[in-house]
């Protein structure tokens, strides 16, 4: 089974929850931490949350920020084993990997390269009266 665990600076990792439970339903395989909104440290959270993870399990790190304080802290679970980590997670791609039971290299990268195109600058549509020649419809 695919567990996943999702953990952002504030609250992210649970609005985004909270937006997935309304778009997908409950994701029984989803553990979230919103870090430094109290004193909890995100290794104590990683800790309880490998608990859970079984010897068949593949384990999905989340973090909002490559490089930020939450990525590195789940960069010290990488040697544990079926550990997989990605840093700038945003809603297509989690729920993308909430939809597979299990997930391989090329899978996960497949998913990462799909939720870029979702990161995009959205523009009002130019009336057609006043469009340039040759442009392209937006559907």
């Amino acid at each position: 089974m695919l567990k996943i665990f999702l953990s952002s600076h504030g609250s992210m990792a649970s609005g985004m929850q909270s937006s997935l439970k309304i778009l997908m339903g409950e994701c029984e395989n989803l553990t979230v931490f919103d870090a430094y909104l109290d004193e909890s440290c995100v290794q104590d959270h990683l800790d309880a949350f490998y608990e859970t993870v079984g010897p068949e399990d593949e384990v999905l790190l989340c973090s909002d920020l490559y490089g930020g304080s939450v990525n590195q802290a789940m960069f010290t679970y990488l040697d544990r084993p079926n550990t997989r980590l990605v840093s700038g997670v945003n809603m297509s791609f989690m729920m993308n990997v909430l939809s597979e039971d299990t997930l391989s290299d090329e899978r996960l990268d497949e998913i990462i390269e799909e939720s870029r195109e979702y990161l995009r600058r959205v523009e009002p549509e130019v009336p057609a009266d006043t469009a340039p020649a040759g442009s392209d419809d937006f559907f």
